[in-house]
């Protein structure tokens, strides 16, 4: 055989980091996952990869690539789509009923123990469902997808959540109290650390609450803060809340729940929010996805949708510490 003189990182790279075991583990779960939709008597859809708007939310970072397509102009940059939500939005505007997708998604500035630039996403929707019905399925799906039945729920509040763990009222706390129970915890830097609110509920979730989340269970945390309410509506009350839920499975963020906003002024208002933040940030502004804005405008219906992680939902189905474990060629060996 001809010495090619390969780079060594060939030589040490052409191999998968997931087992074959793993990626036969990865082929079962996506087909529990189509048997359970197709058993609801839900369409599965595709919709684009690309796309001429790239996301607003500060705490995302789009990937971005050109292409030479007439009439679309030599120098404007097609985005990767963090998430398939806005195309899929516009399918149910269109009448589409329940939806759901199985596709890649593309984050930058994403990569360690459970993060990867490139993952795979499921993501459906459900006219005329609350959130609180939307949890109760995803329940059913985590439990067919890793083929534990029996296994136990739980639901917490976002607000009880640090009341129980931190003893901090998070609609209440002053942001000096946020930093000083950051500081008591021990956070590193916490001291020195410059973060608005959120950044600071954020720190706290992330460092003193989210591992415990999980143990030997699924748990639910929903009703966030307002300010958090990303696409999700908010409910009026004493203590007004975004009706938006997460699902963690052994510490493990998997899955991010909404009773989906269908305000178009209101989403507008979010959007230019979000840019305002990012330009104060130094981060690129993209342009807003009009194709969205006017499904919006014709009619989303009554529904709520959920994204769950599907890498790291066969992290837990197979026992794995790391994402490269499930992948077969993470972007090191792409």
């Amino acid at each position: 055989m001809a010495d090619l003189r390969l780079p060594a990182s060939a030589h040490e790279h052409w191999r998968p980091s997931a087992s074959l075991q793993n990626i036969a583990a990865r082929a079962a779960l996506l087909g529990r996952v189509r048997h359970f939709f197709a058993s609801a008597g839900m369409l599965e859809v595709e919709t684009p990869i690309l796309s001429r708007s790239g996301v607003t939310d500060p705490a995302l970072a789009s990937l971005a690539t050109r292409a030479s397509l007439a009439g679309y102009g030599a120098n404007q940059p097609l985005y990767l789509h963090t998430s398939p939500e806005f195309a899929m939005k516009r399918l149910l505007a269109a009448g589409a009923g329940p939806i759901y997708q199985i596709c890649k998604v593309f984050r930058d500035d994403e990569r360690g123990r459970f993060h990867h630039p490139e993952f795979t996403m499921l993501e459906w929707y459900r006219p005329g469902w609350d959130y609180d019905r939307l949890m109760d399925e995803v329940t059913d799906v985590t439990k067919a997808a890793l083929e534990r039945p029996e296994m136990r729920v739980e639901r917490i509040s976002y607000r009880r959540l640090f009341l129980d763990g931190l003893d901090l009222d998070p609609w209440h706390a002053s942001d000096s109290d946020l930093r000083e129970t950051a500081r008591q915890a021990d956070i590193p830097d916490a001291g020195r650390l410059e973060l608005d609110r959120d950044g600071w509920l954020d720190l706290l979730l992330t460092q003193c609450l989210e591992p415990h989340l999980g143990r030997d269970c699924m748990t639910f945390v929903y009703d966030y803060p307002p300010s958090q309410a990303a696409l999700a509506r908010i409910r009026p009350g004493e203590h007004p809340v975004a009706e938006r839920f997460e699902l963690y499975i052994e510490g493990l963020e998997l899955a991010n729940g909404f009773r989906e906003l269908s305000d178009v002024s209101e989403q507008h208002a979010r959007f230019q929010s979000d840019l305002s933040k990012r330009r104060s940030l130094g981060r690129p502004t993209p342009p807003l996805d009009e194709h969205f804005l006017a499904a919006l405008q014709a009619g989303l219906p009554e529904c709520a949708g959920v994204a769950l992680g599907l890498d790291r939902l066969l992290m837990i189905a197979t026992g794995a510490d790391h994402i490269d474990a499930v992948l077969a060629f993470p972007v090191e060996r792409a």
